[in-house]
């Protein structure tokens, strides 16, 4: 089967092409995307642990851990110890990284427009693609060898 017919072929293409999508709104924040992921989270949330951002964005934390060393190179962020439990570090907005959310603010209406699409069909898209995460996540956690091969041959004629 080639690969255009392969579910994850669809999944990694339209996931870069998102990415491109952002890197040049992304370049003169001086932010790689999955920078701006750690940052969206924080302006959502305010401080938060490693262990925290790590699982809110699914990321490892030898993945997380570099991108907030840059973060705090870039004056964005400061990590420091948790006085309460002095194996958690915190991350916190610096007053550029604050500052920075207001010149981020028309990113999503930017993305929403080179999608070609409607803001409901995207929230829509994304609950699907929230489900399909999950129902990977879900399945690695137990035997992920399927149990009958109905449908497995779907897609090949399937576009």
């Amino acid at each position: 089967m080639p690969p255009e017919n392969q579910f994850c072929f669809a999944i990694y293409s339209a996931a870069h092409a998102v990415m491109r999508a952002y890197r040049p709104l992304l370049d003169p924040l001086g932010l790689t995307y999955p920078q701006y992921l750690v940052m969206l989270a924080l302006w959502a949330d305010g401080d938060s642990t490693v262990g925290g951002l790590a699982d809110r964005l699914m990321l490892d934390s030898s993945t997380l851990t570099p991108l907030l060393k840059r973060l705090e190179a870039l004056g964005l962020v400061d990590r420091r110890r948790n006085p309460a439990n002095e194996r958690q570090l915190v991350v916190s907005l610096t007053q550029p990284g604050r500052a920075l959310q207001e010149k981020a603010r028309a990113i999503p209406v930017a993305i929403l427009c080179a999608s070609g699409r409607d803001m409901a069909d995207l929230h829509r898209l994304a609950g699907e693609m929230a489900k399909i995460r999950d129902s990977f996540a879900a399945t690695r956690q137990k035997d992920p060898t399927p149990e009958h091969q109905d449908g497995a041959d779907d897609m090949q004629g399937g576009r």
